[in-house]
C-alpha cells in the first residue's frame, strides 16, 4: 500500500533515518515507501535471506534475534516506532544478519535498494543526508555493543 498519511511528514522527520531533509527531498523518499503490516508472531526478515531493502517503524514492538553457533537463539535488541533496520543489506549487499519478528501488531514502511538508488539519481543531497544519518546510527549501535562487550551499563539514549 502506498504511504500518503498528512501525519506522516512529521514523523520522519523525527526519525533518525529521514532527520535534517529538505521537504522536496522528503516529499521524494516518502514517494518511494511502501507499507506493510505484520500480525504479531510474523518473521519481517529472517538471518540469512537476501534482503534489498530497509524499513522504518511505524508503530508496534519488534525482536532482533541471531542464532548463535550452538543454535541458540541470542537475543539483540528490540524496536519501537521511529527505529529502522534492514539497511546493512543495502550497504554492504549482504544477506539479512539477523531475524526480526513482529512482538504485537507492526506497521512498516519499506525502501527498497532500488528506490534508494532512484534517490540517489534524482537528488543526490538527499542520498548523502540518508546515508549520514544511516551511519551516524550504525555507530550509535556499535558504541552500544562495544559498552556491552565491555561490561558497561547500556543507556538507550545515547
Amino acid at each position: 500500500m502506498a504511504v500518503s498519511a498528512p501525519d506522516l511528514k512529521a514523523f520522519l522527520l523525527a526519525t533518525p533515518f529521514f532527520g535534517g531533509l529538505s521537504d522536496p527531498s522528503l516529499d521524494r523518499l516518502i514517494s518511494m515507501l511502501v507499507e506493510c503490516r505484520f500480525d504479531a508472531g510474523a518473521t519481517v526478515v529472517a538471518e540469512g535471506e537476501p534482503g534489498r531493502s530497509l524499513f522504518i517503524v511505524k508503530s508496534g514492538r519488534l525482536a532482533v534475534n541471531k542464532r548463535a553457533s550452538s543454535g541458540s537463539i541470542v537475543p539483540i535488541s528490540d524496536l519501537a516506532p521511529g527505529d529502522f533496520f534492514g539497511e546493512m543489506t543495502l550497504i554492504e549487499m549482504q544477506n539479512r544478519s539477523a531475524t526480526v519478528v513482529a512482538e504485537a501488531p507492526t506497521v512498516l514502511y519499506e525502501l527498497t535498494a532500488q528506490n534508494l538508488y532512484a534517490c540517489y539519481k534524482a537528488d543526490i543531497h538527499a542520498y548523502v543526508i540518508v546515508l549520514q544519518n544511516i551511519n551516524r546510527e550504525l555507530c550509535r549501535r556499535l558504541r552500544r555493543a562495544d559498552d556491552r562487550f565491555a561490561g558497561h551499563r547500556v543507556d538507550d539514549d545515547n
